[in-house]
Parts: structure tokens; sequence; C-alpha cells
């Protein structure tokens, strides 16, 4: 399964939140933040070793946009070779971390330590015919390419024009600031310790799938808790397109 937090600038992490993720994760961690110009990364196998050196570093570097990333192996070595994230095509000023199983062609050959992840960031996607990520078509591209799969990138990179990018980021959920890639963190969190986090906390009336959320649509059908109307009737105001992606991400627009 895996698990991915992305955080917006000025966001703390939520360190109970990510603890009890890496528990149901345990495989290995990893984190970056953009620290001005440059991107720090660090990577372990001991949760606790890794959380705390994220949490010191987003103390000093509280404005820029943050991952972290707890494993559950499916390919590749547990390692920490294999701990998210990874630099994209060498290149130190981009990153990305994912989650989910990537498609055949990134899975390992027979003697491969590498996981899928790894594979795709170091040589499938700096080669991949998919276009800007800037464009909505070359996002669309990589999106459909991941299928459910999600991913966060983060550059310091002049030829991009933001900062963070977040693929399918429908498929994940917001509290407070920072996305969640899915809630396998709610394994080892108590009742009382989960539902103090959310607004809504249950099944989704519509398609009954569990969701945990600070926005009162669901995240697997779209159902609004509010206005009680399915996708895409919702009749609460939300913004479209780039601009409400530019705005849930944190990104500076022109």
């Amino acid at each position: 399964m895996c698990i991915l937090t992305f955080l917006k600038p000025g966001i703390n992490p939520d360190l109970d939140v990510l603890r009890a993720g890496a528990a149901a994760n345990p495989h290995g961690h990893g984190y970056a933040l953009i620290t001005g110009e440059t991107i720090t990364i660090g990577r372990g196998l001991d949760a606790e070793t890794v959380l705390t050196e994220f949490a010191t570093v987003r103390a000093q570097y509280p404005d820029g946009h943050a991952l972290f990333h707890s494993r559950l192996a499916t390919h590749g070595q547990r390692s920490v070779d294999n701990c998210h994230p990874f630099l994209v095509g060498g290149d130190k000023r981009t990153v990305l971390a994912h989650n989910g199983i990537l498609p055949p062609e990134a899975h390992p050959a027979p003697g491969d330590p590498r996981s899928d992840t790894r594979i795709a960031a170091e040589e499938l996607l700096p080669r991949l015919p998919l276009g800007s990520l800037d464009s909505w078509a070359g996002r669309q591209r990589l999106e459909r390419w991941l299928r459910a799969d999600k991913m966060v990138l983060l550059t310091v990179d002049p030829a991009y024009k933001y900062q963070a990018y977040v693929l399918n980021e429908s498929y994940g959920h917001w509290v407070e600031g920072s996305w969640y890639s899915n809630h396998s963190y709610l394994e080892t969190l108590s009742p009382v310790e989960a539902t103090s986090r959310w607004d809504y906390y249950g099944f989704c009336e519509e398609c009954g799938e569990f969701i945990a959320s600070a926005s009162p649509r669901c995240t697997f059908c779209g159902f609004c808790v509010e206005c009680c109307a399915p996708f895409p009737r919702c009749t609460c105001p939300e913004l479209d397109g780039q601009e409400r992606y530019a705005e849930l991400l944190g990104l500076e627009t022109a």
C-alpha cells in the first residue's frame, strides 16, 4: 500500500498521523523539503529516527513544500536505497515519491534489487513522451499512466512553473493543509484519535466507502454531505481546474 503525505508551505507535520502511517507501512521511510534553492532529502529504515529528522528540518524551513513517505514493499529489496523519495533522472533539483503499484514496464527484472518507483524515477519518467506537467494534457497523460496510483513531485528546477505537483490528487484527501494518499494510518490510530481530526468521518451515504476528511465530499464518489448531491451535481462553491489545483497545493500563481 505505502502512504504518501504532502504538506503545503507553512503547514507543520502531524507527527502522530505520520507515526501511525509508518507503523502501518513499516518497510522504510523518507522525506523531502524545499529548502530555499535546494531540496533536502532524508531516508532510513527506522521510522522514529526519520520522523525526528523530518520534524527538525521542517522547523528550520517551514515555508517550503514538503513530503513524507512510508513504504510497504511490493517490488525490490527492503533497503534504504529503495526508500522514497528518488531523484528524477539523477537530477538533484527534482524528486518524487509514489503510492501504489506502477505498470509492468516499471517492475524490476529478475535479480534487479530496485523498486518499481525507483526504476520509474531513474529510467522511465525522464524518457516517457508525456509532455510538460505544466500543461493539463501532460499532467493527464502521467495520471493516466499512473492509473489509480498517486505521486508527488517536488522541484527547484526553473524549467517547471511550480515547485510542487500532486498527481491524482483527487484520489487522496486533505486534512488542514496536509494531503494523504490513503487512510492506512487509521489502522494504528485509536477511534478517539481518528474522530478528533476530521469534520467528516464514517461511511459515505452514496457509495458506502469509508471516508475521513475535512471536506464534505466523499473522496471516492464525490457525494456531498452538505448539499446531499451526487457528483458532479454538488452546488457548494468550489474552485475548478488550474485555480483549484494551485490553491490546494499552496502554489503561487502569476
